[in-house]
């Protein structure tokens, strides 16, 4: 049995992805679901959310042994006659675990590129095979040691050799989107992109006739979207933001689930497809960031009083809701009951 793998993706940056899966991986694990966290953007930024430089320097530095203190010290063996290590996976809490990002990382693209045609050759196919799907193989022995109920993974906003790997690993897809412009040609963009990645995935693995290892399946599905909220600034008016949000329920229909007749919802609040309309809470995130917890577990001691009481209660309920809808529409069963939520004082 294999564990399903969220992946958050969507090809523009700066739409709070990484801060997505930072908070629900956080929230899944206090709400009776072992997480397993995979950061495969070379970038390292869920890392960094979870770990302090000393830490990553250590991690980076290390030698392997016989398991992989990144996910890039997992694969490199592949880069010279090796075989993949499994993970050695950080514990965060007894029921949080990450697969730290590395930013050598970014040196196994072009292996991945170089790969992907020659997994349709007729000669040998282990070592292709081996390649596309090591982060999910890598995924899978994490989840397996764990023992899982989730995998989330958070990807970089580009759609090269790596994220398509780590799409090929991918069972269910969440796009975070901000209200402009570019989230809207970001879903122009990942809609044929994932068609074209899970039908030629699917090719591949029907050439390889007797695969001989597990490969993943590269269903890919859209779960749904998330739009970032705004706040009000005198530059950027209301009017300006329902501009664009607006369009993305047609937009999303269209290229992620390629429903081209209507009618559209007129807005996400309308829109099954959209799963939330997340805050910004600008003033918790750099006190979260400095304290190395999600927003909603800061408490008096972190500096969270008055307002910032009140939001980081607010936070949770946000947070609590979005995970109950992403794991009811993954299908995901808990291992234990909820969790109390801590006390904010």
């Amino acid at each position: 049995m294999t564990i399903p793998v969220l992946t958050f993706f969507n090809n523009k940056g700066g739409v709070g992805k990484t801060s997505l899966v930072y908070h629900l991986a956080w929230i899944l694990s206090q709400t009776g679901h072992r997480v397993l966290t995979c950061d495969l953007d070379p970038q390292a930024n869920l890392s960094a959310a979870f770990l302090d430089e000393e830490q990553l320097e250590t991690l980076w530095k290390g030698e392997n042994g016989d398991k992989g203190t990144t996910i890039f010290k997992c694969v490199q063996p592949l880069l010279q006659v090796g075989d993949l290590l499994p993970p050695a996976l950080l514990k965060i809490t007894p029921s949080l675990r990450l697969i730290p990002g590395d930013m050598m990382l970014s040196g196994f693209e072009d292996t991945l590129s170089g790969e992907w045609p020659k997994s349709l050759d007729s000669s040998s196919l282990y070592r292709p095979f081996r390649i596309l799907t090591s982060f999910w193989t890598v995924m899978q022995k994490g989840a397996e040691e764990m023992d899982a109920t989730v995998i989330l993974a958070d990807v970089g906003p580009n759609l090269g050799g790596i994220n398509r790997s780590a799409l090929i690993a991918t069972d269910h897809v969440v796009v975070p989107l901000g209200a402009d412009l570019f989230s809207l040609q970001g879903l122009r963009n990942l809609g044929p992109t994932l068609r074209n990645w899970r039908r030629e995935w699917e090719k591949r693995r029907e050439h390889w006739t007797s695969p001989e290892f597990n490969l993943p399946a590269g269903r890919m599905e859209p779960l749904g979207y998330i739009v970032q909220q705004h706040s009000v600034r005198l530059s950027r008016p209301v009017k300006a933001y329902d501009r664009w949000v607006n369009q993305m329920p047609k937009e999303y229909a269209e290229n992620l689930l390629d429903r081209k007749n209507g009618p559209f919802p007129a807005s996400p609040q309308e829109d099954e497809n959209c799963l939330a309309t997340v805050k910004h809470y600008r003033s918790l995130v750099p006190m979260g960031q400095e304290k190395r917890k999600p927003i909603f577990d800061l408490t008096a001691a972190d500096g969270a009083i008055g307002s910032h009481a009140a939001s980081a209660i607010e936070a949770r309920r946000d947070f609590q809701a979005l995970a109950k809808l992403i794991t009811d529409r993954a299908g995901l069963i808990q291992t234990r009951p909820e969790t109390p939520a801590p006390l904010s004082s």
